[in-house]
Protein backbone atom coordinates (compact mmCIF):
# COMPACT_ATOMS: atom_id res chain seq x y z
CA UNK A 1 0.00 0.00 0.00
CA UNK A 2 1.40 3.48 -0.93
CA UNK A 3 -0.04 6.61 1.26
CA UNK A 4 1.46 8.66 -1.77
CA UNK A 5 1.26 9.41 -5.15
CA UNK A 6 4.56 8.77 -7.52
CA UNK A 7 5.35 11.77 -8.97
CA UNK A 8 7.15 12.13 -12.66
CA UNK A 9 9.44 14.27 -13.96
CA UNK A 10 10.51 15.35 -17.31
CA UNK A 11 12.66 12.52 -17.89
CA UNK A 12 9.73 10.15 -17.16
CA UNK A 13 11.48 8.52 -13.81
CA UNK A 14 9.31 8.28 -11.20
CA UNK A 15 9.90 8.84 -7.44
CA UNK A 16 7.94 9.12 -4.42
CA UNK A 17 6.82 11.91 -3.18
CA UNK A 18 6.82 10.69 0.07
CA UNK A 19 10.97 10.83 0.42
CA UNK A 20 11.08 14.27 0.19
CA UNK A 21 8.50 14.59 3.99
CA UNK A 22 10.59 12.41 5.34
CA UNK A 23 13.96 13.76 4.94
CA UNK A 24 12.21 16.88 6.31
CA UNK A 25 11.61 15.01 9.55
CA UNK A 26 14.88 13.95 9.15
CA UNK A 27 16.08 17.00 9.04
CA UNK A 28 13.10 18.43 12.23
CA UNK A 29 14.47 15.65 14.36
CA UNK A 30 18.23 16.96 14.50
CA UNK A 31 17.30 20.29 14.35
CA UNK A 32 15.03 20.05 17.59
CA UNK A 33 17.43 17.62 19.64
CA UNK A 34 20.02 20.28 19.05
CA UNK A 35 17.61 22.88 20.35
CA UNK A 36 16.18 20.38 22.93
CA UNK A 37 20.00 20.87 24.27
CA UNK A 38 19.99 24.17 25.57
CA UNK A 39 16.17 24.92 25.91
CA UNK A 40 12.57 22.67 26.61
CA UNK A 41 14.51 19.20 26.36
CA UNK A 42 10.95 17.94 28.19
CA UNK A 43 9.43 18.57 25.03
CA UNK A 44 11.99 18.80 22.26
CA UNK A 45 13.77 15.74 23.25
CA UNK A 46 10.82 13.23 23.19
CA UNK A 47 9.62 15.14 18.92
CA UNK A 48 12.96 14.56 18.26
CA UNK A 49 13.00 10.94 18.82
CA UNK A 50 9.67 10.09 17.52
CA UNK A 51 10.43 12.53 14.00
CA UNK A 52 13.93 10.59 13.68
CA UNK A 53 12.27 7.05 14.52
CA UNK A 54 9.22 7.78 12.05
CA UNK A 55 12.02 8.76 9.26
CA UNK A 56 13.82 5.75 9.35
CA UNK A 57 10.84 3.58 9.57
CA UNK A 58 10.14 5.45 6.43
CA UNK A 59 13.44 4.76 4.84
CA UNK A 60 14.88 8.23 4.42
CA UNK A 61 17.67 9.17 2.23
CA UNK A 62 18.77 11.07 5.20
CA UNK A 63 19.66 8.39 7.37
CA UNK A 64 22.66 9.76 9.63
CA UNK A 65 21.01 12.70 10.23
CA UNK A 66 18.30 10.84 11.62
CA UNK A 67 19.87 8.50 13.61
CA UNK A 68 22.17 11.73 15.03
CA UNK A 69 18.77 13.39 15.76
CA UNK A 70 17.73 10.41 17.54
CA UNK A 71 21.01 10.74 19.41
CA UNK A 72 20.33 14.11 20.51
CA UNK A 73 16.63 13.49 21.51
CA UNK A 74 17.99 10.45 23.46
CA UNK A 75 20.83 13.24 25.05
CA UNK A 76 18.20 15.77 25.74
CA UNK A 77 16.70 13.32 27.87
CA UNK A 78 19.73 12.76 29.77
CA UNK A 79 20.43 15.98 30.43
CA UNK A 80 17.00 16.64 31.82
CA UNK A 81 17.56 13.59 34.09
CA UNK A 82 20.79 14.78 35.23
CA UNK A 83 19.47 18.54 35.92
CA UNK A 84 16.77 17.28 37.78
CA UNK A 85 19.01 14.87 40.18
CA UNK A 86 21.35 17.79 40.86
CA UNK A 87 18.74 20.50 41.57
CA UNK A 88 15.54 18.33 42.54
CA UNK A 89 13.52 20.48 39.93
CA UNK A 90 11.64 19.91 36.39
CA UNK A 91 13.88 23.06 34.56
CA UNK A 92 17.18 24.51 34.66
CA UNK A 93 18.90 27.60 33.42
CA UNK A 94 22.40 28.13 32.16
Amino acid sequence: MQLTAPATRSAGTTRRTGIRDTDGMAVASFVLGLLGLLVLNVFLGPIAIVLAAVALWRGTARRGRALLGLGLGVADLLVLVAVMSADSTMSWSL
